[in-house]
């Protein structure tokens, strides 16, 4: 390979990190993928309980942009009082290595800093 192909692939591969980056910023979206992906299933009440300090609003945002690219699921639940459910779509579940290895280095990196 020389290295204007070297370059052009790096350019790839951080305009690709680039898109990703963009899909999972913000202080809470991969909190809120981790909460779904390890129960499979959540209700609105429940993540909001997982994720702490969101606020209302801002878990509604946050799940209607991972709606829109595909990650999640929403099923209204036929029940008294109307509930909502969240579940990772077959797409979604690619991110489940992803998190488990970003949880893992959090583990690790928290050890490293202080010692727990």
């Amino acid at each position: 390979m020389t290295e204007n192909e070297c370059q052009i692939g790096h350019k790839k591969e951080i305009m690709a990190i680039h898109d990703a980056m963009d899909i999972l910023n913000g202080k809470w979206k991969i909190s809120i993928i981790s909460s779904i992906c390890y129960y499979n299933k959540r209700r609105f009440s429940d993540i909001l309980t997982d994720v702490q300090g969101i606020s209302n609003k801002m878990l509604s945002k946050e799940l209607k942009d991972l709606e829109i690219n595909k990650l999640i699921k929403r099923t209204v639940l036929d029940t008294q009082p109307i509930s909502v459910q969240y579940q990772l779509t077959e797409y979604g579940m690619t991110l489940k290595t992803i998190i488990n290895n970003l949880a893992e280095w959090g583990i690790a990196h928290r050890k490293v800093i202080i010692g727990k």
